[in-house]
């Protein structure tokens, strides 16, 4: 029979941490920390596989299951001395879900399970506190039928703020034992007004369907949409860890609490969390109370008259220090721990490998190869690429006045400015209309998600810097501020109360300061950061790790400054055709296109050769030393012209030209299908003289420039759309003929690589023949993948993610290669070309090239650079490094 089932606790576990996969990040951990003979409430995890038997049948439990987490729980049982369901010391469970990735609070959790009108006296005589078992009860019962029986918690936080305000208490723990008791009967009496069923008393059935409520939670739609936004596989699922209960809301000496063993928004190395005195923990990532700093350092830095647990519980505060240098030291990397302090005896409920900032990411690893305890090329692959997009986030400008409106903590760093929304869903329509918004609520809860997202930042007035706002944010790489509590939020006027009587409404702009906590009013200046120390450190390193170089998609002098202090090695792409629509050029340009002769069209061509002979010069100079790609003019030539009567009226005054005559031509070029029509290699085939003249503008410029600089040009002149090598050799021909002509003149020798975008699936597949002419192909994998698919980038938008949502599709082909098909296309291509020729130099310049699952096929194909939008440098830098490093590791364990 399959084993569903791993044991941990008392020192021992099935099971560890290299058994992710099958155990989730939770209960790898919780085993390797029993392992370690760390003090961990014994408990059993049910392996992923069960989930994925559970939505293949019909959302029903393995053969063998329950029989093996009946044997656990009676493992538990004689560990604890209690027994589940007993009417003598109970023994409680928590059932918690715990996927492969650490996706917090997207999934469902039930704690104090076991829990019912008789073991809720047998807790309360046990503990010898009525109080707690009472409000532990409560607890259970919320839980519990939000997760199980579908019925919103929100029901009973009404209930429960009524009850309060009727007796007159501020905070949940001013309640009695008999005002438990009777909130207790007013949630059991709406689940059975709203559900028309009551709370089940069985403590087996609600265990049963609690396992099924955590497994059906992974396909809620915050897990569905979080494993969107991280490409986390639908089909790795969760498991779910039942764990006997520890309490930490038995009175003043229990506190339960979430700590990292460095500061995940600076990374320094300093204890940094927060706790709470008598509270379980959902208590602490809810925001329901604001917490407690564990270190005086902290408490100190917050400004809070709060005591820390460094001096409310120096004993336990001790020990747990020591856990946490032990952990860290175990994990080699920054941890983020959970735990519980039940009447003065601690228990570590969870560990894992704590988010961070991205700044903070880089501290920690570039720390701890300083630190000795890692390598410069460990710590190059501990860093996700996508996330250095942070650094490039605004800063408030430090020199400009600041009208603060409230402050609260720093929970994820940055600047931002938009609009004040109330609602996620406000957040997610604001962002589909390109408006900028600051999603402001009173805590946020797992349902914001996409909201959070949508969002330039978040503001909630409740919450700690460990709260769901603050956790989800800093992983998200968005700013932040969580526990304003000078401002307050009026949801129902959708208004914002800040002090001093300033009232400001949905619409209102703020701006806010995720590095200093403050709500700023109005849209403030900003500027972007310097990416230097730990970022330049850790940059230096992936550039010695790398193979492949980084080169960037510019067509303009600024993008090409961008890139080129970004750290791009070169343009890999630059759209000759994006040079005119600027300014008077596309006057000129549509002179040209509307000529009815050569000679009208070289007439037009004169007078836009300085144009761009202008625009490479000084590409050339800013990229001395580097190559730089030129690509001939590539779209429809109708795309210059006027669309609207408006616009074909106005253009055919300004070139005085009847608006009838304008039209006709208008349409004597329309096309049916332009993306597959008269574009590219096919306009230099019917109108020489433009590749003419755009090759002089290119040879000039590269005269000019190599006279400035001192510096020769490494130039690369490429072909667009190139199918047969016939085309290649008539437009190379061309090129060939002027490069001549501008050597002779200029007295100075050009040199010059002349080749071709690779963006049909027959150019691929006939490189070897193209590759005679062609000195270097560029995969243009925008156009290669609409080929390949048969599918308009532009339209397939529309059915895309649908595909992706019924699994026909796992990542939009787009935004991440396809390795199948197009991926084949290229491989073949690599291999056939480079049999040609062997020296045949290879890149990718679509939008690819910034992707870094992308980027780990290149370096896996042999390609020799990618290129990418000047602000994906970094990220395509540090993708091509760690791409580089699995190569190398991945041949050393063939061959070892």
């Amino acid at each position: 029979m399959k084993k569903w089932v791993y044991r941990f606790g008392g020192g021992k576990a099935e099971g560890g941490v290299a058994d992710v996969a099958m155990l989730g990040g939770k209960g790898a951990n919780l085993a390797e920390m029993a392992s370690l003979g760390l003090p961990v409430p014994p408990g059993l995890t049910i392996v992923t596989d069960a989930c994925a038997w559970y939505f293949e049948n019909g959302k029903t439990l393995p053969d063998g299951l329950k029989e093996q987490v009946l044997e656990g729980i009676s493992a538990m049982e004689a560990e604890t001395g209690r027994t589940f369901g007993g009417s003598t010391r109970p023994l409680l469970l928590s059932i918690r879900s715990g996927a492969r990735a650490s996706m917090p609070g997207m999934m469902d959790t039930v704690l104090n399970l076991g829990l019912n009108d008789e073991t809720v006296q047998a807790l309360g005589h046990d503990a010898g506190d009525a109080r707690f078992a009472w409000d532990s009860y409560r607890r259970f019962i919320q839980m519990y039928a939000d997760v199980v029986m579908g019925l919103d918690h929100e029901v009973f936080e009404e209930i429960l703020e009524d009850e309060k305000a009727r007796y007159g208490h501020e905070y949940d723990t001013d309640l009695s034992s008999v005002e438990w008791q009777h909130v207790v009967s007013l949630y059991k009496q709406v689940i059975e007004e709203e559900l028309g069923e009551s709370f089940p008393q069985n403590p087996h059935v609600q265990l049963w369907q609690a396992i099924a409520g955590v497994f059906s939670s992974w396909t809620n739609p915050r897990a569905t949409t979080y494993r969107s936004l991280h490409r986390i596989p639908e089909h790795w699922g969760t498991a779910v860890n039942v764990q006997a209960m520890v309490f930490g809301n038995l009175g003043s000496s229990s506190a339960t609490g979430v700590a990292f063993t460095r500061n995940p928004s600076t990374g320094r190395k300093e204890l940094y969390g927060e706790f709470l005195v008598n509270a379980q923990g959902e208590d602490v990532v809810a925001g329901i109370r604001t917490p407690h700093s564990l270190t005086e350092d902290g408490r100190i830095s917050s400004g809070s008259d709060k005591p820390s647990m460094e001096k409310l519980m120096p004993d336990t505060f001790r020990e747990f220090k020591a856990i946490c240098d032990r952990l860290e030291a175990h994990y080699r990397d920054m941890q983020d721990l959970e735990f519980t302090v039940e009447r003065g005896k601690l228990w570590m409920l969870q560990t894992r490998s704590g988010k961070r900032t991205t700044r903070a990411a880089l501290k920690i690893a570039v720390d701890l190869v300083d630190e000795g305890v890692i390598t410069q090329e460990e710590a190059v692959s501990r860093i996700e690429p996508p996330s250095l997009d942070q650094l490039l986030h605004p800063t408030i400008d430090p020199r400009v006045e600041r009208v603060v409106l409230g402050s609260g903590l720093p929970a994820s760093p940055g600047a931002a400015a938009g609009e004040i929304v109330f609602t996620a869903e406000e957040a997610v329509e604001a962002e589909a209309a390109g408006r900028k918004v600051i999603l402001v609520r009173i805590e946020t809860s797992p349902e914001d998600i996409h909201g959070m997202h949508a969002a330039e930042a978040i503001l909630t007035t409740r919450g700690g810097m460990t709260s769901h706002a603050a956790v989800v944010a800093r992983g998200m790489g968005i700013p932040c501020v969580v526990g304003a509590g000078t401002i307050r939020v009026d949801l129902r006027n959708e208004q914002l109360l800040c002090p001093g009587g300033v009232i400001l409404g949905r619409g209102d702009t703020i701006t806010l300061d995720g590095s200093s906590g403050q709500v700023l009013r109005g849209n403030v200046p900003m500027i972007q950061p310097e990416l230097s120390g730990d970022f330049g450190r850790l940059m230096e390193w992936a550039d010695k790790a790398r193979r492949m170089s980084v080169r960037t998609n510019a067509d303009t002098p600024q993008d090409a400054r961008s890139a080129r202090s970004f750290g791009a090695e070169g343009i890999g792409l630059c759209r000759t055709e994006h040079m005119f629509f600027e300014g008077d050029r596309i006057q000129v340009m549509r002179e040209m296109i509307l000529a009815e002769d050569e000679a009208g069209r070289r007439e037009a061509l004169d007078r836009l050769l300085p144009m761009q002979r202008s625009d490479f010069t000084e590409l050339f100079a800013i990229m001395h030393g580097l190559p730089v790609t030129i690509r001939l003019l590539d779209p429809p030539l109708h795309e210059f012209l006027p669309k609207s009567d408006e616009e074909i009226t106005e253009v055919a005054r300004a070139m005085d030209l009847e608006p009838a005559f304008l039209r006709r031509r208008i349409d004597a070029l329309h096309e049916f299908n332009p993306m597959l029509g008269h574009r590219g290699c096919r306009l230099a085939i019917s109108y020489p003289e433009i590749a003419a003249m755009q090759a002089r503008a290119i040879f000039e410029a590269a005269v000019a420039a190599a006279r400035s600089t001192g510096e020769a040009v490494e130039l690369e002149i490429m072909v667009p759309l190139v199918g047969l090598r016939s085309e290649l050799d008539y437009v190379k021909d061309c090129i060939d003929r002027v490069a001549s002509e501008v050597s002779r003149e200029a007295g100075m020798s050009i040199n010059y690589l002349a080749g071709t975008m690779i963006e049909l699936p027959r150019a691929a597949l006939r490189a070897h023949v193209i590759a005679e002419t062609a000195e270097f192909f560029s995969f243009g994998t925008n156009d290669l993948t609409q080929t390949t698919f048969g599918m308009s980038r532009d339209d397939a938008a529309a059915f895309i993610p649908t595909y992706q949502r019924k699994g026909i599709l796992e990542e939009d082909p787009f935004v991440s290669l396809d390795f199948d098909g197009v991926g084949e296309l290229i491989r073949i291509a690599a291999e056939r070309g480079r049999a040609t020729r062997p020296s045949l130099k290879l890149g990718i310049c679509g939008e690819h090239g910034g992707d870094p699952a992308s980027i780990t096929f290149c370096e896996q194909t042999g390609l020799d650079y990618v290129s990418c939008a000047p602000f994906r440098v970094p990220i395509a830098r540090l993708a091509a490094a760690q791409a580089a490093i699995a190569q190398r590791r991945g041949s050393a364990s063939r061959t070892g």
